[in-house]
């Protein structure tokens, strides 16, 4: 064998091994990180999808699965809607809640799906939810790591009164509070500003605590391992 047909089979190893490597690249591990002092993450759901899906999209007006999310915690509706059209979807990876602190970790096969989002309700918000949208995933496998906002899916006024979202017994609400908007100010998802909150438990214009319950974006990190 001559030496340019010895490097010839050389390069078209290496051309199988990398094409055998974007091919595997379809398995990934998923590690979601709450990163709150205070805040809660609902059931959460994963998703892998092609370029015509989208959980959700910032300036947009959320649809009606987005918001059952958003202000409830219930991902059926969304999760439907997204195997239905093809994707892979993965939920309540934690097996209920995900605690301030707390990771959990899954895997997803995406087969020849391109694109990762992801969503959870935060607790205690009027319509707050954790988001990762449309994620490009790469072809080449290695860990790839990213932080994750919470966002206002602009649904509800963000009084932050413990009569206008779910109440849980793990989270102590105050009572009394005035409100601290009367009406939704951003039709449209959008960052979420963060609680207010304040430190009279009983009364002042919220019932949410000020110094547990206020938070900063990101509100979690994720870590993506592309086999």
């Amino acid at each position: 064998m001559n030496k340019r047909t010895q490097i010839s089979l050389v390069i078209s190893s290496a051309m199988l091994a990398f094409g055998a490597a974007q091919v595997q690249a379809a398995e990934l591990e998923v590690t979601v990180t709450n990163a709150t002092k205070g805040i809660y993450f609902t059931p959460i759901l994963a998703a892998a999808h092609d370029s015509s899906l989208f959980m959700f999209r910032t300036g947009e007006t959320a649809s009606s699965e987005v918001e059952s999310m958003a202000e409830g915690g219930d991902i059926s509706g969304l999760s439907g809607v997204i195997a239905n059209a093809g994707g892979v979807v993965v939920e309540n990876p934690a097996a209920g809640i995900l605690n301030p602190g707390v990771a959990t970790t899954f895997d997803i096969s995406t087969g020849d799906l391109e694109y990762l989002s992801l969503g959870a309700m935060l607790l205690p918000t009027n319509d707050g939810f954790v988001g990762l949208d449309s994620w490009k995933i790469p072809t080449q496998a290695g860990t790839y790591k990213a932080t994750l906002n919470g966002y206002d899916a602009g649904t509800e006024a963000n009084d932050e009164l413990a009569g206008s979202m779910p109440n849980p017994p793990f989270i102590t609400f105050g009572a009394g509070g005035t409100g601290v908007e009367t009406a939704v100010s951003n039709a449209k998802v959008h960052i979420h500003p963060g609680n207010i909150g304040d430190g009279d438990a009983a009364g002042g214009i919220s019932d949410l605590d000020s110094s547990s319950h206020r938070w900063l974006n990101p509100v979690a990190t994720i870590t993506i391992v592309v086999k």
